[in-house]
């Protein structure tokens, strides 16, 4: 049997792979666990995301189980300014029909192994209270709560608490 990782690749996202990304994300937008969009977005409006991306510090990676894209996981700055250039923010998206297979995990370890060669210190992820999911995924990868921030979003007259994992990583 073959061992999950050996079935996964990272790849540079590439502007070709955008709409792919886009139908991805717009996939949770539905469930109001995910984002805090409320309506779909278009490849467009995801332009100016895609291009402050880069393959050194800042990468977009499409996600491939078996050679067929299945998501993706990108790191972002955090906040903008210099004294939190050790610090991103990871985003992670796998498409519907590869749920439940362990690729977040591996795509989880992969970006930490990318955070320790590059001089990244913390990553924080941003995860509405009520996705279970999510935050269980990140708790079995070490991660812990850095805040909890309640009643911050509104979806569908619903308030919503926002909760902020976050890891140290080390060399």
């Amino acid at each position: 049997m073959n061992n999950i990782a050996d079935e996964i690749i990272f790849a540079d996202a590439q502007l070709t792979d955008l709409p792919f990304i886009v139908e991805v994300y717009n996939q949770t937008i539905a469930s109001r666990m995910v984002t805090a969009d409320t309506s779909p977005i278009t490849v467009n409006d995801r332009l100016e995301w895609f291009n402050a991306h880069n393959a050194q510090t800042r990468p977009l990676w499409l996600i491939k189980y078996n050679n067929q894209p299945c998501g993706w996981i990108s790191l972002s700055t955090f906040y903008g300014r210099p004294a939190y250039a050790k610090t991103v923010e990871l985003s992670l998206y796998i498409h519907q029909e590869f749920r439940g297979k362990k690729i977040g995990q591996q795509a989880v370890m992969a970006v930490e192994q990318f955070a320790r060669k590059n001089k990244i210190e913390t990553i924080l992820s941003f995860i509405f209270a009520h996705n279970q999911p999510s935050i269980s995924l990140f708790e079995k990868l070490g991660y812990s709560k850095y805040g909890h921030l309640p009643n911050i979003a509104e979806l569908d007259d619903i308030k919503r608490d926002l909760v902020i994992l976050g890891k140290a990583i080390t060399a």
